[in-house]
């Protein structure tokens, strides 16, 4: 079967677990001075009443190179992305999301932008769209039936996982999971196959951003009503202005230890002696925790008993790799370093079992850096604590930088098509070259899931 098709069938795969997983768990606007950090965002420790904050602003900063894999918040690399990588890895993008989210509702049509940094480069302003409210259309209702359908096909296949770094599985690894065991009965009645129990393991839960079934009004960016775009050079340092006629003014500064993180690169990613696979990355400014995650398959001709889905994950502690989350708060991080479920600032390096690349001989590996989160309120939380604090707003900047590839195939360098020069008058064609030819197959067959 095609490496290609490896691939589609392993997302599938992946897709499917994460299914199973979901069945198995169930005022007027007001100026504002310049914000300071918000050290006392948690809950009082006396009598002190709290309410608020009226308005949460979000910003999510990410800086990304080789391309992405999809992950628990369903994002997948652009096909440029892809492109990039065949032509050379390219440098380091950065990625911005902006969420506001207020308890206040506008008199007319919600209206909010920000004022950034000119070093930002997305000019005055970028507005802060609402998005329009999907049109409920009334269908008739049929009864539920519980039947299978004709062109059902009973699920084939099995999910291999591991973790920890090393050159070799640990002890008890891996954990085996029998998608023959995934029926349709079995699953309604909530009867998970034998080794589910490890999704039991989720690294941490997911953030909960400002969104439109959690606030009253709510407006992000990007968004259809602006053209503008951050570039790699795009920097968040100095001052933020959000204005708009259903929140308060929120106004912070931001230094140069808080804008986007560097960028994150696989420095070593090479198959060794043993079968496993070495890699080692660059060490980035102010990330506070790394994690390296591999996804692969084998098998799933006809005729056979279905591929064979491998996933890997770097943390010392039982979990599962499609589960790594965008984005993790401060105390999380902490918290995870120590139990050694994430590596921390100082890691560099981590091996990839031969146990886990001997299987998933084709799949793809990523890297995330986590950077420390910049919150801040307004007002400050008054010291005495029988004066009730009334909090206007808080916001929240989150830092990521990540990375991609293929397990155990470095991409070539930036400076040009795997180094080779481009035929001309005179010159004679280079010959082909495998290696590129099978990246492009593989990647060829990932932009197969990829809306355009």
């Amino acid at each position: 079967m095609g490496n290609g098709r490896k691939i589609i069938l392993l997302m599938g795969a992946t897709a499917l677990a994460g299914a199973a997983v979901a069945q198995q768990h169930k005022a007027a606007p007001a100026k504002s001075a310049p914000a300071k950090p918000a050290a006392a965002a948690a809950a009082p420790s006396g009598p002190q009443k709290v309410t608020g904050p009226v308005a949460v602003y979000w910003m999510s900063a990410a800086t990304q190179s080789g391309f992405g894999m999809p992950s628990a918040g369903g994002g997948r690399p652009s096909v440029m992305e892809m492109m990039r990588m065949m032509q050379g890895g390219g440098g380091a993008n950065h990625q911005l999301t902006l969420q506001l989210g207020s308890s206040q509702s506008p008199s007319g049509e919600p209206q909010a932008e920000h004022d950034p940094p000119s070093g930002l480069g997305l000019g005055m302003s970028v507005p802060l769209v609402t998005p329009e409210k999907a049109k409920v259309v009334a269908v008739r209702e049929e009864p539920e039936r519980a039947e299978i359908p004709r062109e059902y096909q009973k699920p084939k296949g099995k999910m291999l996982i591991f973790w920890g770094c090393g050159e070799h599985a640990q002890p008890g690894q891996p954990v085996v999971i029998d998608f023959s065991q995934m029926t349709p009965d079995k699953i309604s009645a909530g009867q998970m196959p034998a080794g589910f129990e490890v999704f039991q393991h989720m690294i941490t839960s997911r953030m909960q951003p400002p969104s439109p079934s959690r606030n009253n009004t709510y407006g992000d960016w990007p968004n259809s009503k602006s053209r503008v775009a951050v570039t790699p050079q795009s920097s968040l340092v100095g001052d933020h202005v959000i204005k708009g006629d259903y929140s308060p003014e929120i106004r912070f500064s931001l230094d140069q230890n808080q804008d986007f993180l560097g960028g994150l690169n696989l420095t070593q990613n090479a198959k060794l002696p043993s079968g496993a696979v070495q890699l080692a990355w660059n060490s980035v400014p102010n990330a506070e925790a790394y994690v390296a995650s591999f996804i692969g398959a084998a098998g799933g001709g006809r005729g056979d008993d279905g591929a064979t889905v491998v996933m890997w994950i770097s943390s010392e502690t039982e979990a599962i790799g499609f589960a790594v989350p965008d984005y993790i708060s401060n105390p999380e991080l902490a918290r995870l370093v120590r139990a050694k479920t994430l590596m921390g600032p100082e890691t560099t390096s981590c091996q990839v079992p031969k146990e886990a690349v001997d299987v998933g001989k084709t799949g793809l590996v990523q890297m995330v850096a986590y950077g420390h989160e910049a919150n801040f309120a307004y007002p400050e939380r008054p010291k005495d604590p029988k004066v009730p604090w009334n909090i206007a707003w808080e916001v929240k900047v989150r830092y990521r930088s990540a990375t991609g590839g293929l397990l155990g195939q470095p991409m070539p360098g930036a400076g040009g098509r795997g180094g080779q020069q481009q035929a001309g008058q005179g010159q004679q064609q280079a010959p082909p070259d495998p290696a590129a030819a099978r990246r492009r197959a593989i990647l060829n067959g990932i932009g197969g899931l990829i809306p355009h």
